[in-house]
């Protein structure tokens, strides 16, 4: 994104080429592949909620849901790229040091589903789990240079949304409350 008249770097372009500056160093560039990898169409997210409902299994239904709303949560974010067609960040101060499988910058689904997989997941275990899951995430993300800065929050909002609704329902299950 470069701004039209100077050709200089958009805000946000600078602010992911210094996100990515103070932060690139090999093993955070190693964990950031990691996390890359881990959430890639949601699937790692998909696999806690598995195993989650593999080990309580007093709430193994809820599991599956919210599981399955993780899933959920990672397509509304490709309709939602689908719509916005905006494309990922291409700009000489921001180098990209990992593939990804479109185009299409936001929101992140990375985020969406990390962030819709923490919420869910922090009302299965009794643990708030989005101080420690969301921000790593979303971190990685411009770390690996693969999104602005915009595309991370509002992949993470779209998460908050899908994970925080899905919760409430589930709360309200006869069933879930045993």
């Amino acid at each position: 994104m470069l701004e039209k008249a100077t050709g200089k770097p958009s805000g946000e372009v600078k602010v992911l080429a210094t996100t990515q500056r103070l932060l690139k160093r090999p093993g955070a560039v190693k964990a950031a592949r990691g996390l890359s990898h881990f959430g890639e169409h949601s699937i790692g997210w998909f696999a806690a909620g598995l195993v989650g409902a593999a080990v309580d299994r007093r709430h193994r239904k809820d599991w599956l849901v919210a599981a399955a709303g993780v899933v959920g949560a990672h397509a509304a974010s490709i309709a939602v790229k689908r719509v916005v067609r905006r494309p990922r960040p291409d700009h000489e101060s921001v180098e990209v040091l990992v593939g990804t499988p479109s185009r299409l910058s936001f929101p992140s689904s990375h985020a969406t589903s990390t962030t819709a997989a923490a919420v869910l997941y922090s009302g299965l275990t009794g643990r708030n789990l989005v101080p420690a899951l969301v921000p790593p995430m979303l971190a990685s993300r411009l770390v690996l240079g693969v999104h602005y800065p915009t595309d991370v929050l509002a992949g993470a909002a779209l998460g908050g949304v899908v994970g925080g609704l899905l919760r409430r329902r589930l709360a309200r299950r006869p069933e879930s409350k045993n």
